[in-house]
């Protein structure tokens, strides 16, 4: 079969206006939009938040330009895997690009699972207005005292009583839980005993945000920072009760949901991955010809041409990954599928991350300060490398892929 990494000419026209927009409209207002934050309540959005975000979302509703992600679906525009890595790209250059699309995490996926496995109640109910933009959501799955990497190790008690689930225990890092427009939750909890088969242990249910029970106890700091008002909450569940109809498929389909959700999940991380090395080379670029120093531009100092085409062939070597892993996907098998995630899950932040830290050390002390983005986007880099699973645990994946290869021993 031929491996092809071509986008269709309609979607490339798209796919140009989608640039135009991130360079023209939102890039412009992103300053601003974070100078907000330290405005009045952290959790809450200033009005002026609200107007640039929403006003924003509104344009590239009314233009067309609305869930890209949604692959191989009807409700979408029929994007394969390999052309929405493109339009990824592209929108991990800001920070409000996906949202402003209604391509952001952890909503995408959250919509995938209510997509594929919720009721027509869970549909309406959720489903909807997530694809409208009216609503945002989070994803519950790592808990702090287990090794949530292992997932198996989810221990979250889901108990039925009669009509309803009760659940007790706590997660973190829950994405997104802190904005004020969160109202549900997917959260993965243990229905099944250690008779169960390891993998017929755990179920999801959709559990309405505020429901009676539910107790936030703090955000989680990424490196000092609190991410508000998105946030990554620690939340304790005590006797919360959710109707048994919130089950999703039924009881020890867990771990089904999950590869199903994770695998574009993932993914779509690493897409947006690119696009922030794309930035940070820019910027780096940018100033190496804009500065002197000891009487030459910073281009022409020390290791620095050497430096920029090191990043700029990463970033190519990134990319490609990115594209196969995309186009195994659109194959349509999951297991040949998972070694190409894996490989892009772990590159695609560390090339970034080594773009970013460059494009830190070409602005010199304001690289680490708040005049650039520059900062913000390394820590969220560095960050990616736990998210939807450690490095080392998919390293462990890629090299049992390869073992397997040379024996018939379980690796």
């Amino acid at each position: 079969m031929n491996m092809t990494f071509a986008m269709r000419d309609e979607n490339r026209k798209l796919l140009d206006r989608v640039a135009a927009m991130i360079r023209d409209e939102i890039m412009p207002l992103e300053d601003e939009y974070h100078a907000e934050i330290a405005k009045g309540d952290r959790w809450q959005y200033t009005d002026r938040q609200t107007e640039i975000l929403e006003g924003l979302k509104a344009k590239a509703k009314a233009a067309g330009l609305w869930n890209f992600w949604l692959t191989d679906s009807d409700r979408g525009f029929g994007l394969t895997t390999v052309e929405y890595a493109y339009f990824a790209e592209e929108m991990g250059k800001t920070p409000l690009a996906a949202e402003v699309f209604n391509c952001s995490a952890p909503d995408t996926g959250n919509m995938e699972v209510f997509e594929r496995y919720g009721s027509e109640k869970m549909k309406q109910d959720w489903l909807a207005p997530l694809l409208e933009g009216q609503i945002r959501s989070a994803y519950l799955m790592t808990e702090p005292d287990v090794a949530s990497s292992d997932a198996t190790n989810i221990s979250m008690s889901c108990v039925r009583d009669g009509d309803d689930y009760v659940l007790n225990g706590e997660k973190y890092w829950a994405s997104g839980a802190g904005d004020p427009r969160c109202k549900v939750y997917i959260v993965m909890v243990k229905t099944g005993g250690e008779d169960a088969p390891k993998h017929q242990r755990h179920s999801m249910i959709v559990v309405p945000a505020g429901t009676e029970g539910i107790e936030i106890l703090r955000p989680m700091l990424v490196f000092g920072h609190d991410d508000a008002p998105h946030g990554h909450m620690h939340l304790r569940f005590t006797n919360v009760r959710v109707p048994a109809e919130n089950i999703l498929v039924g009881e020890g389909r867990g771990f089904e949901i999950a590869q199903g959700r994770l695998g574009p999940g993932r993914i779509h991380h690493c897409m947006r991955s690119i696009g922030q090395a794309e930035i940070a080379l820019e910027r780096m670029c940018k100033r190496a010809l804009d500065k002197e120093a000891f009487g030459k531009k910073l281009a022409h100092l020390g290791a620095n041409y050497d430096i920029i085409a090191e990043c700029r062939m990463e970033i190519e070597m990134a990319r490609l990954l990115c594209l196969k892993a995309a186009w195994m996907m659109d194959q349509g098998d999951a297991r040949a599928a998972a070694p190409w995630i894996s490989q892009i899950k772990v590159v695609a932040p560390r090339v970034s991350l080594k773009v970013i830290d460059e494009a830190m050390q070409m602005h010199g002390g304001q690289g680490i300060s708040q005049d650039t983005p520059l900062a913000a986007a390394w820590t969220g880099q560095r960050t990616l490398r736990f998210a939807d699973g450690p490095d080392a645990v998919h390293r462990r994946q890629i090299a049992r892929t390869e073992l397997k290869k040379y024996t018939q021993e379980k690796v």
